[in-house]
């Protein structure tokens, strides 16, 4: 094992992930690592061409490791269907759900940037969450949230940071918001208070959610983590750098951290890497789910 927590790749054999949102960014790096790993990865995608010429996840298609299910996370018998592949001849079940959804936000002057719908996330944590396998055990579930979404959260955040969470993101963030609610509301253990937390705007949570036919009721769920990054840009992936120089056994005990992960404080910090927080989500399946199950996690430089 190496100093940062990460195992050698072979370590993920056996693993079956679900991966809802992974065409780009942090679901299609963290999904090309558990491959790499030795994992079976089904990936519910609105456009599977989209891995047509990616040289990089066609050898797992071909190997049958990479499953490509044409579908909408928008569309609950879609995702319904993909828990279904991915479970298929497995008598574990599905592992773990990686759950990535985010739109591809548009810049409106009056609003800031926008998705659509507005509410694509909670709808699609929604319908992953209603649609379940019953058998047991349960998978578990890892989402990507953001920091700067709740009151709480935004006053930890770099002062130069403030205007652009409180103005141009906060479409994307109030969605976000809303499947951080309907999670608090499903996870053994967890309570979602208002006056720190805030609510949803209107229109991020469908009328009589809770009631939503196949979701977990209240504090049933466990095995839940919720990832919330920094500032998210596309830079390289410091993890890997420092796991190989860990190999050649250079830097010792005393090696900076490549990035920091909290679960019991705000880390106001300013950025991360895509590619950074893909490197955490593989350590933390692989190697320290028991130190932040059923947490909220923190990741910033």
């Amino acid at each position: 094992m190496s100093s940062s927590g990460t195992t050698p790749t072979n370590s993920a054999q056996a693993l079956t992930i679900l991966s809802i949102g992974a065409s780009r960014n942090i679901g299609y790096y963290a999904s090309l690592k558990f491959l790499q790993g030795g994992a079976t990865v089904t990936f519910l995608l609105r456009n599977p061409s989209v891995f047509d010429n990616d040289t990089s996840i066609q050898p797992y298609v071909s190997s049958g490791h990479a499953r490509l299910i044409k579908g909408d996370a928008l569309v609950k018998d879609d995702v319904a269907r993909a828990w279904a592949e991915a479970g298929r001849d497995r008598p574990q079940g599905v592992d773990y759900l990686l759950f990535t959804v985010g739109g591809t936000p548009k810049f409106v002057l009056s609003k800031g940037f926008t998705i659509s719908p507005p509410n694509l996330v909670t709808v699609s944590l929604i319908n992953a969450l209603s649609t379940l396998p019953p058998s047991a055990p349960q998978p578990k579930i890892i989402t990507i949230s953001s920091t700067g979404l709740t009151p709480t959260s935004h006053s930890s955040l770099p002062i130069l940071l403030k205007p652009l969470y409180g103005y141009f993101l906060i479409g994307p963030h109030a969605d976000k918001l809303g499947g951080e609610r309907v999670l608090h509301h499903c996870t053994s253990g967890w309570s979602w208070n208002s006056a720190s937390s805030g609510e949803p705007a209107e229109g991020i949570l469908p009328s009589e959610w809770e009631k939503t036919e196949g979701l977990p009721k209240e504090s049933s769920l466990s095995g839940v983590v919720v990832i919330r990054p920094s500032l998210l840009t596309d830079g390289e992936c410091l993890g890997d750098a420092y796991d190989t120089a860990i190999k050649q056994g250079k830097g010792g005990k005393k090696a900076k951290k490549p990035y920091k992960v909290s679960a019991e404080k705000e880390l106001g910090g300013y950025t991360v890497s895509r590619k950074d927080v893909a490197h955490f989500v593989l350590d933390l399946v692989l190697n320290r789910w028991a130190e932040f199950e059923n947490k909220i996690v923190n990741i910033s430089y």
